[in-house]
């Protein structure tokens, strides 16, 4: 039997995504999500997610990119992000500021610190926001019970997009290294990345990692219902992800492949599929 984290992102970014997801965690299709603290509707959305905080992982999707209207004037394009951080031409003291905000926002609805963190197209695992990231979690957390994080350095299959790919594990590159240093675990198998098209088979791709990830293996997935929201560019992605991770193919791919959805747990030492 392998042990799997599949997680969400995104909850909160919309009423569309968020009852996708809700509805999939009733399903025990999903072991884990992550949530967009900065978004208006999470004050309203923390009371039925908390519904599902014992047998999922509730975690933060850090935001640099994603325009909630709210009068931000650090967000930027991801171009920006992978440029200025490249470069290392960011201040680590306000980005620091931005990620104890979110933090906090999490906290103050949610009633408690986040399982996990990690970021909104992986902008938390950049050179110049890591170190922010870093020195931010050190403020919030004491002892023990500290987050788990996502480490995109260690994807280990491209999904249909190579180049894509690549360009993450190259940027994020040393990630994982630095934060296992400090102390936090990161699930050392990735995978859910492709190309977000409607035309890719994400059906085929996930039967693909399915087969593929170890026990104790970390995917993400980016589920939503139908919606006309000119805002997201990947809606119609959303809703095939969710018709499929609904469906009686992936619970049956799940049992074939003796293949159970839970929690992180950072003492599952991974095993081969």
């Amino acid at each position: 039997m392998r042990k799997l984290i599949l997680c969400a992102d995104d909850f909160a970014q919309s009423a569309a995504i968020s009852e996708a997801i809700l509805r999939l965690l009733e399903q025990g299709r999903l072991s884990a999500t992550s949530v967009m603290s900065e978004s208006r509707d999470w004050p309203v959305l923390a009371a039925p997610l908390r519904r599902f905080s014992q047998d999922a992982d509730i975690g933060l999707h850090l935001n640099l990119t994603h325009d909630f209207s709210q009068g931000e004037d650090r967000v930027r394009p991801l171009s920006y992000w992978l440029l200025a951080s490249q470069l290392r031409l960011l201040s680590i003291d306000k980005l620091r500021g931005v990620f104890l905000n979110q933090i906090d926002r999490f906290c103050n609805h949610f009633g408690r610190l986040p399982d996990f963190l990690d970021g909104h197209q992986h902008i938390h695992a950049l050179p110049c926001a890591r170190t922010a990231l870093f020195q931010a979690m050190e403020q919030r957390w004491t002892g023990e019970n500290r987050p788990y994080l996502r480490a995109p350095d260690l994807l280990a299959n491209p999904g249909d997009d190579h180049f894509k790919s690549h360009l993450l594990c190259l940027l994020t590159h040393g990630f994982s290294y630095q934060a296992n240093q400090l102390g936090y675990a990161t699930p050392s198998w990735f995978a859910g990345m492709y190309s977000l098209s409607p035309q890719a088979d994400f059906a085929s791709l996930m039967d693909k990692w399915l087969a593929d990830a170890p026990s104790g293996a970390l995917m993400m997935c980016h589920p939503g219902l139908p919606a006309n929201d000119k805002d997201d560019p990947i809606g119609a992605s959303r809703a095939l992800e969710y018709a499929y991770l609904a469906s009686d193919r992936f619970g049956e791919t799940c049992r074939q492949g003796s293949i159970t959805l839970g929690r992180f747990n950072p003492a599952l030492p991974l095993s081969a599929a």
